[in-house]
């Protein structure tokens, strides 16, 4: 291959005519780009993957095209896309992982897993939630990493309030099943 060819085809790559941006979409991104992203990363607890949400999420609004429906509410259908997204993150990078096993005991682990950092309190958090169907994962989230109360939840989801309390307290006891070996008390 010449370089005179190779240097063509690179032309022709960088002089792709660039994708037109919405205004609203614009307007969006940088009304909201720092909700999507803090978001993301108290889910993830990863600046890379928090990033990586927020460009899925903005490139899934941009694919959607003009002919759909405006946001009614930009922020909470951003905050849900940001932690849709954000589990579907976590659910793939665990369905990728595998963690080798330590060949001989050092002695150097803590003897029970309570004594785990709140790193590891974390970690165990973020594979609990991802395991989570996605309505009570957003739901829980929504409630406990955002802050919203239950009534601003049920107006974000469309559903009642009611339901939001059932599923929250279902889900926190789900969660505290799973987290048991990190709690202090160990009811």
């Amino acid at each position: 291959m010449t370089a005179h060819y190779r240097r063509r085809n690179l032309l022709s790559v960088i002089e792709e005519p660039a994708i037109a941006i919405p205004d609203e979409l614009e307007q969006a991104f940088r009304a909201h780009h720092g909700l999507v992203f803090r978001t993301a990363y108290r889910i993830t607890g990863n600046a890379g993957d928090a990033e990586d949400v927020l460009q899925t999420v903005f490139l899934r609004l941009l694919r959607r095209g003009r002919n759909v429906d405006p946001m009614e509410n930009p922020e909470s259908y951003l905050r849900r896309a940001a932690i849709n997204a954000a589990l579907d993150t976590i659910r793939s990078r665990q369905a990728d992982q595998t963690v080798p096993l330590p060949e001989e005991s050092s002695g150097l682990m803590p003897a029970a897993p309570a004594a785990a950092d709140t790193s590891g309190l974390r970690q165990a958090l973020t594979r609990a939630l991802a395991q989570l169907k996605p309505r009570p994962a957003e739901i829980f989230t929504l409630r406990f990493i955002e802050g919203l109360s239950n009534r601003e939840i049920a107006q974000a989801v469309g559903i009642s309030q009611v339901l939001v309390a059932v599923i929250v307290h279902r889900t926190r006891q789900q969660l505290r099943k799973q987290l048991r070996p990190y709690r202090i008390d160990r009811k």
